[in-house]
């Protein structure tokens, strides 16, 4: 996408809104902090002149806005191969592998799901926020398998975004538990925040004022001798929140050594069965297609280190369709 410039003029005064409020209406399709951001950069100018985003819009302002050309992505292309479940001109959907990252960050520059996409995409995506880029919507933790979004374009990327925010997706994990003892189904409500201790873990808030709201639902599905396997619906998408939730009341999942590594060093003493990471996998996901507005749902395969966990701990073995 090229860069480009326009002009209009403002034909009334609104001496209660803010620019960038006003701007947000009349180009819908950016976010509003982009917008903010270019009139930061000066790419946003009234007439000639730098402003803030605070400014009011009065009657015959010239607005001028430079769309600058999107920067390349720091992440570079890489040819890793995804698991595509649907993909259009808007948007994929993959099965992300476990011990993948989403994203880059510090340790994990290369070989996450953003590098696949930016080969995959390539010549596909627009300016998502001024950069080349694809628009993940979602996070799967990097030992977490399963469905993902990623939007090629600005516009599917907010309107996505936006129904996550509004809870009109369903998002649905399967879930191997340490124990047995838990009921056949229930709701786990309880607000998460971050460790104040070890920061990059999570807690259920002592005090339900402090943390984010966070609920969660299940239902089970088999129990083996020491482990239950759980449909888990989240209704909210805080950090960890499969993870925090069952080891809040109980039962954490098996191979996560975060949240519950007491309980996997006894149920690998009871089973002499020993696993690498959480057994958590997103496994279906619906959604509203942004463009066309027809329903999506789609059902991500088990990976195959969660399936034969499953079949030896609990003897449960995935539908024909999954």
């Amino acid at each position: 996408m090229e860069s480009k410039s326009e002009q209009f003029t403002i034909e009334v005064s609104l001496p209660l809104e803010r620019m960038d409020v006003f701007l947000k209406t009349r180009y819908p399709d950016q976010s509003r902090a982009t917008l903010q951001r270019l009139i930061a950069e000066g790419h946003i100018r009234v007439n000639g002149e730098v402003i803030r985003p605070t400014r009011h819009p009065r009657a015959g302002d010239l607005v001028t806005l430079h769309w600058p050309e999107p920067k390349p992505a720091e992440a570079q292309p890489e040819d890793m191969g995804l698991n595509i479940l649907f993909e259009d001109e808007s948007l994929l959907v993959i099965n992300k592998l476990p011990g993948v990252c989403v994203h880059p960050a510090a340790g994990h520059v290369e070989h996450t799901i953003v590098n696949a996409l930016l080969h995959h995409c390539r010549g596909q995506l627009s300016g998502i926020g001024g950069v080349a880029r694809p628009g993940i919507v979602h996070r799967l933790d990097k030992d977490t398998s399963g469905a993902l979004i990623a939007a090629k374009n600005d516009s599917t990327h907010r309107n996505l975004a936006q129904q996550f925010k509004d809870r009109t997706t369903s998002k649905i994990y399967l879930a191997l538990l340490c124990g047995t003892g838990i009921a056949r189904e229930g709701k786990i409500d309880a607000p998460i925040e971050r460790d104040s201790v070890n920061r990059k873990r999570m807690t259920v808030s002592k005090d339900s004022r402090s943390g984010r709201e966070a609920l969660t639902t299940y239902r089970v599905l088999a129990k083996g001798e020491h482990v239950t396997l759980a449909e888990v619906r989240i209704h909210t998408g805080r950090t960890h929140q499969v993870r925090v939730h069952f080891k809040h009341i109980g039962f954490p999942l098996v191979g996560d050594s975060v949240y519950g590594k007491r309980q996997n060093i006894h149920l690998k003493e009871k089973t002499r069965y020993a696993l690498g990471r959480q057994m958590l996998h997103a496994w279906k996901l619906s959604f509203t297609h942004p463009a066309t507005g027809k329903p999506m749902n789609f059902t991500a395969p088990l990976p195959e280190d969660f399936a034969q966990a499953a079949q030896k701990l609990t003897g449960w073995n995935p539908p024909a369709e999954s």
